[in-house]
């Protein structure tokens, strides 16, 4: 018998992108949220609404997107961390830690959410393997997008 979720609208998500390119070259790109829709297909938009904060709107395998406004709380070159706060159909916080790996980057993608969209919230028992499993063929397709992006535009 499965063990449900204490907190059924919370997710924890992780992601480790291995990538031929060097880590500043990443953090580069990862940096530039607004560019993310070039290379990431679910990623379907990205406006700034100032230096530090803008809205996005992503849509994965299932029938709905997300919307959300993000404001960067950390962005430090040095340590390789780029961190937001997210706001919207999820509420939480997001951060991309990238190091050096062999000749290239691992890229640690990191995520804590509660899902504040309505039909979401109602599916949130019989829902949630598919909302896991819709996050990792994102993140899936966003590892491939971005390592296609860094080979055609090396030395970014």
């Amino acid at each position: 018998m499965p063990v449900w979720p204490l907190r059924p609208h919370h997710y924890r998500f992780r992601s480790v992108w291995l990538l031929d390119a060097a880590p500043g070259v990443v953090y580069a790109v990862l940096e530039r949220t607004e560019s993310y829709p070039r290379w990431w297909p679910q990623v379907a938009e990205v406006h700034r609404t100032d230096d530090r904060s803008g809205a996005a709107r992503i849509r994965s395998v299932l029938p709905y997107s997300l919307r959300v406004t993000a404001r960067e709380t950390r962005r430090d070159p040095g340590a390789g961390v780029l961190e937001t706060a997210l706001h919207g159909d999820i509420d939480g916080w997001a951060r991309w830690t990238v190091r050096p790996y062999g000749t290239g980057t691992r890229a640690l993608y990191e995520q804590e959410v509660e899902v504040r969209r309505p039909f979401m919230r109602l599916l949130a028992y019989p829902g949630r393997p598919f909302f896991r499993l819709n996050h990792t063929l994102m993140m899936r397709a966003g590892r491939r997008g971005l390592a296609a992006w860094l080979a055609r535009h090396e030395g970014i």
